[in-house]
């Protein structure tokens, strides 16, 4: 099943289907090029819009949740994954501790942390789970939505090293993006792997960081393909809310960056009205997003908006959404882990527009489009006609996208800026 594209304008998204599907192997040489010099992020997900007449990353997310939403038969390739994974890191690996997210889970990321833990028992570790809540003090289980249980355990710092009572782990996953900050726990560990490191944490990270290395990936890929960057590549620039000029520096921002969509809208013909997208520069879940279509509007924000968005924020190219599942508002997402795509799935949201972020309460999660996912691609069919080809072009943008977040963590590792100095 390929999700309905509801515009007149599917010829140049088909166009660039048929481009990618004829250059599959002059792709698939650069991306093995490119990961003999850069190492993959452990694993990601990269949030895509699909406007028909341009498909790009929106957002990409270095701590992955949802990987419950993949169909039963992706996990294989998930499992696949894992084990080359680890096998790149520790090969001699047995135990894997799993750290979660702070809080109270829901029943959602609960079930998404059963799901991690059957692919990585299932590619030959021990996967417990360890929290960081200091109030936590002995095991605890924690019941899934199917009836099954999951037992968390407080964390053990012992001699540099993290682990449970009794339970040494060589490998730390994080499924927790320190957006709260570092915990002491984590910091100095002794001859122990934690993935994905440190300064992949939005204590460090930045969407403009990121999506300057993946402007960098873009170009690069589309000179291979003899394309415009512009279709794979949302615009975007970064502001600071600090200042007198605040106020006055994003509504020039978005200003700047409407008129430059508009110049490429007229380029290609493009009958829409276009906006962009303003929201923090550091993860927020999908909160505090606002569509902006007129750099006038933002004299009318709220206070509370703009608080919200914090001081750092990107401005970035608002790319519509024109892919439908059951006549609602869909996104696609890709999951890889290494540096292979293991599934996706669609965000669907009846509730909200073409314009506006998906990424809010009230969206539903739908894996029909990727049913036929294992099948290869198969080139000479009909642009927009076959799953396993469309798959295959969103999988070949989120790894552009994880890419991007390969680059950008070589630039912000510290030990890399330390050998230098």
């Amino acid at each position: 099943m390929v999700p309905h594209l509801i515009t007149a304008l599917n010829g140049p998204i088909n166009e660039l289907e048929a481009r990618i599907l004829e250059s599959m192997p002059a792709t698939e040489r650069w991306f093995r090029l490119e990961w003999m010099e850069h190492t993959p992020t452990f694993y990601a997900s990269v949030d895509l819009r699909n406007a028909g007449f341009k498909l790009a990353p929106v957002d990409t997310n270095l701590f992955p949740g949802g990987f419950n939403h993949l169909t039963a038969q992706m996990l294989p390739q998930a499992v696949q994954a894992a084990m080359a994974a680890i096998e790149k890191i520790c090969p001699e690996a047995r135990n894997l501790l799993l750290i979660p997210e702070p809080g109270e889970p829901c029943s959602f990321y609960l079930d998404n942390l059963a799901t991690l833990a059957r692919i990585f028992t299932q590619a030959g570790l021990n996967v417990r789970f360890g929290s960081l809540d200091p109030a936590l003090t002995e095991p605890t289980e924690l019941k899934l939505a199917d009836g099954g249980t999951l037992t968390v355990e407080p964390l053990v710092r012992k001699r540099g090293r993290l682990m449970l009572k009794d339970f040494d782990p060589c490998t730390i996953l994080l499924n927790n993006d320190l957006m709260a900050g570092t915990p002491p726990q984590l910091m100095g560990l002794h001859e122990q792997y934690l993935l994905p490191p440190l300064h992949a944490g939005w204590t460090v990270r930045r969407k403009t960081r990121h999506f300057r290395a993946y402007e960098e990936v873009a170009k690069r890929f589309a000179k291979l393909l003899g394309m415009d960057p512009w279709l794979i590549n949302p615009m975007f620039t970064g502001v600071d809310l600090q200042g007198s000029k605040g106020l006055d520096a994003l509504q020039s921002a978005a200003d700047a960056q409407l008129t430059k969509v508009r110049r490429k809208y007229k380029e290609y013909g493009i009958q829409e009205k276009p906006f962009v997208i303003i929201k923090s520069d550091v993860g927020s879940f999908g909160r505090h997003v606002l569509t902006v279509r007129d750099a006038k509007d933002i004299e009318a924000l709220a206070t509370a908006d703009l608080q919200g968005l914090g001081q750092e924020l990107i401005v970035q190219e608002g790319v519509p959404t024109h892919e439908r599942v059951h006549s609602a508002v869909a996104e696609p997402v890709v999951y890889m882990m290494d540096r292979y795509v293991v599934g996706g799935y669609y965000r669907v949201h009846a509730g909200r527009g073409i314009d506006e972020s998906l990424n809010a309460p009230g969206a539903s999660y739908v894996p029909l489009a990727f049913a036929e996912s294992p099948h290869l691609p198969r080139p000479g069919e009909k642009p927009g006609a076959s799953a396993p080809n469309r798959f295959y072009m969103y999988g070949v943008i989120g790894r552009l996208a994880m890419l991007a977040a390969s680059y950008e963590l070589e630039a912000t590792d510290p030990q890399a800026e330390a050998e230098a100095a």
